[in-house]
């Protein structure tokens, strides 16, 4: 459930039926899910989101027409009107395609055989946890200045999952942690990232 106690939203932006289907299976499962629509192709997945509202798009990296990193930058990146919070799920264990989807406004990142309890969790924190894409996060000094903590959520906040449920939020427009000379999983070791 959203802090509304409505149930999640979730937008599957998939090209194969059957990853779909699973996707689709696993969400409906979920008492505090609602799987609101499909898209196959990235221009429909862009179209969809934007008509559906999802509370989270999960969104596949390689899809037809237009790739999902590219359908990210149109709902969820600098300039975006109204973003739409991204989870981007891939089979390929590339780093550009990690930076890219952070880049482009993605609020996390998952590969596919990551375990379905992962990708729920990914979906529920993303939901619940993560500002807009348009709204930075607001650094705690306070009982933790080492996490990153957003006025909705407990100073465990996370957003930019990349398969590490405690990694960093990594969004280049974004302000930078207090602590920003020391190394954090999943926000420095992105290649051709800042440090």
């Amino acid at each position: 459930m959203t802090g509304t106690g409505t149930p999640i939203r979730v937008l599957i932006c998939e090209d194969q039926a059957l990853v779909r289907a699973g996707y689709a299976t696993i969400f409906g499962a979920q008492p505090d899910m609602a799987v609101v629509g499909e898209a196959a192709d990235g221009v429909a997945a862009v179209q969809a989101a934007r008509r559906l509202r999802p509370d989270v798009a999960v969104m596949d990296v390689r899809m037809p027409l237009l790739d999902g990193i590219e359908a990210t930058r149109r709902l969820a990146g600098p300039g975006s009107a109204d973003p739409v919070k991204v989870l981007v799920v891939t089979t390929f264990n590339v780093d550009e395609y990690v930076y890219q989807a952070l880049k482009a406004g993605a609020s996390g990142f998952l590969l596919k055989d990551a375990p379905a309890a992962e990708l729920v969790n990914g979906v529920r924190t993303i939901a619940r946890a993560c500002p807009t894409p348009r709204s930075p996060p607001k650094w705690s000094s306070a009982a933790r200045p080492s996490r990153p903590t957003c006025p909705a959520s407990s100073p465990s906040w996370t957003c930019a999952i990349a398969s590490k449920p405690s990694s960093w939020p990594t969004r280049p427009d974004w302000p930078a942690p207090p602590t920003a000379d020391r190394a954090a999983p999943g926000h420095h070791d992105v290649p051709g990232r800042p440090r």
